[in-house]
């Protein structure tokens, strides 16, 4: 008989998480549209926080993908990390070198550390329910006699 138990995240973590990201996201999307400055600086900072969000949740994605065993190949690797690490210097090299006030560079920065750490943690939750939901429906084809 299989007595392991199937991890299952509690629904306050779950909120916790999705509120972290919405407030992470709402606090850029505030911050990018009162942007003062050249309308080209404030399109760059946009698709910054914009390749900033995709990057990391494909490094989040590749990083759980081959935890226990390699099975991408290590090109995709490198686009992969690559662009992650390409997004986060050229939005930092923009907010850096645009002339705004320092607070709101700073109000800029924190929001968008904020968002890149959210966006890990909610593509690990998700992950994490997904292959818990796996692992029931894989324990259920095994021992369907012992379902209720």
């Amino acid at each position: 008989m299989n007595t392991a138990t199937i991890q299952h995240d509690t629904k306050a973590w779950k909120a916790q998480v999705w509120i972290s990201f919405a407030v992470a996201a709402s606090l850029c999307a505030i911050g990018l549209a009162y942007l003062p400055g050249q309308d080209l600086d404030r399109a760059f900072m946009v698709m910054g926080y914009g390749f900033c969000l995709s990057a990391a949740f494909a490094v989040a994605k590749y990083v759980r993908d081959n935890q226990a065993r390699r099975v991408d190949t290590p090109m995709w690797g490198t686009v992969v990390w690559g662009g992650f690490v390409l997004a986060m210097a050229l939005t930092g090299w923009g907010l850096w070198r645009m002339e705004v006030n320092p607070t709101y560079k700073a109000f800029l920065g924190v929001s968008w550390m904020f968002l890149i750490s959210s966006v890990f943690t909610l593509a690990k939750t998700l992950r994490d329910a997904h292959e818990a939901r796996l692992a029931e429906m894989l324990r259920h084809a095994r021992h369907p006699a012992n379902e209720q």
